[in-house]
């Protein structure tokens, strides 16, 4: 697996490769106070209430390298992100299965996308807690609100940070922490929620990819 397809697949949130579910180590629960159960409620509701989305996205790499694209979302499980050259990637998820393809080298690759933080955001039902993810820390500053999640049963495996603005309550940005403490962002720039997206858009096909490299 290339170092370019680690970065980008695990900037975003889908790593090809599953949790180690057999760990020892669980995540430790953040001691959650009344006010936070509460938004926590909130947030898990707004979640549920996205089933599509449509953005364009800033990404910052660990290393400071950006990149930006479009971002579509259709829950459950559908998911496409196209870089601006010239980064030449293309992936999509659709039905549990991550297809990632390489314009410049005309290659496509398969992964599966079960077990990854930030699956939670194309699960039919989003549960925050309490389930096989858990909410590790929960931080409030004026008009924002950012929860860190990680795997349940192997922390150590990463986590992902959701933040949103609140009053009224919108997702803004991701955060993804790997395994040795670096940090990828990605930022919606003006999301728009409950559009109408073309099915076609989750259709993975690389031989149509290498002859229409659009967007």
């Amino acid at each position: 697996m290339s170092s370019l397809f680690r970065f980008l697949v695990v900037a975003l949130a889908l790593a090809a490769a599953p949790f180690d579910l057999t760990a020892a180590s669980k995540a430790e629960p953040a001691r959650l106070s009344p006010e936070d159960q509460t938004d926590l409620g909130r947030i898990e509701e707004y979640l549920n209430g996205i089933r599509t989305m449509r953005s364009r996205f800033f990404q910052v790499a660990p290393s400071g390298a950006h990149a930006e694209g479009n971002l579509f979302l259709s829950r459950p499980g559908k998911l496409r992100i196209a870089y601006d050259p010239p980064v030449p990637i293309l992936i999509v998820a659709h039905d549990r299965t991550v297809g990632y393809y390489d314009r410049e080298l005309g290659q496509a690759q398969y992964f599966g996308s079960d077990q990854t933080p930030a699956g939670v955001l194309l699960r039919d039902k989003i549960r925050l807690a309490g389930g096989d993810l858990a909410v590790t820390r929960f931080e409030r500053s004026p008009g924002a609100l950012r929860l860190t999640l990680a795997q349940t049963a192997d922390p150590g495996q990463g986590s992902i940070a959701l933040v949103f603005s609140d009053r009224p309550l919108i997702l803004r940005k991701w955060v993804v922490i790997d395994t040795q403490g670096q940090t990828t962002e990605v930022a919606l720039m003006a999301p728009e929620f409950g559009v109408a997206l073309e099915p076609k858009l989750f259709l993975f096909d690389d031989m149509v990819e290498k002859k229409t490299p659009q967007n």
